[in-house]
């Protein structure tokens, strides 16, 4: 069964969502009750993706609907830590360029709720394969 740590703290104005762990059909409820609590609280959650193990297109959904209520009420949803290699499914399905994405949860905090997204912010490239080590025959 997938594990899943769900965090959230008050900071500077904003609500931190901390995530850890797999995000899929079965955890996904919990993120989602989470960021509908938070929405009553504040209008600018950052989620913390850092931890992030594995994302599939259920917890997208949820994250869409959240980022489009907030956006709806004037706010904004902020994602920080991303990585690539757990959370691809943000790039494949172009969301990585339509919400403000930070590296860390301090460059989010810093870049203040009047953040936008980079439309120029495009998934890393991937890392040449090298050939495996043993003798190289002719």
């Amino acid at each position: 069964m997938a594990e899943l740590r769900l965090s959230a703290e008050r900071r500077d104005g904003s609500m931190i969502v901390t995530i850890a762990g797999e995000l899929d059909t079965v955890t996904v409820p919990e993120l989602d009750t989470l960021l509908t609590d938070g929405r009553r609280e504040t209008s600018w959650i950052i989620l913390d993706v850092s931890r992030v193990d594995f994302m599939d297109t259920h917890s997208l959904a949820i994250i869409v609907k959240h980022w489009k209520r907030l956006t709806e009420a004037g706010g904004i949803l902020v994602l920080a830590g991303a990585r690539y290699k757990y959370t691809r499914a943000l790039w494949i399905t172009g969301l990585a360029s339509r919400l403000p994405m930070n590296d860390t949860v301090d460059e989010a905090i810093a870049a203040g709720p009047g953040q936008r997204p980079s439309p120029t912010r495009t998934a890393p490239a991937p890392k040449p394969k090298t050939a495996p080590p043993g003798p190289v025959t002719t």
